[in-house]
């Protein structure tokens, strides 16, 4: 069984999923509300990516990042 997703990766995928409403330019946001580098974000995102718990969680926005990898 799998366990939930982490509210980190929650945190990840819904700012993911919406950083365009945030004033401050992308990495910018990424370090002032999930307190972490860019860089950082970007491996947990291309880790979520792949995950079926955060296709569940947020699918257009998995799907959306699936079709820019490819």
């Amino acid at each position: 069984m799998l366990r939930d997703l982490s509210d980190r990766d929650i945190r990840i995928l819904d700012f993911e999923g919406s950083w365009w409403l945030y004033p401050e330019p992308k990495d910018q946001a990424i370090r002032e509300y999930l307190k972490m580098s860019a860089s950082r974000y970007y491996q947990a995102l291309r880790r979520l990516m792949d995950d079926p718990r955060a296709r569940d969680h947020a699918p257009m926005t998995v799907r959306r990042l699936r079709r820019h990898r490819s």
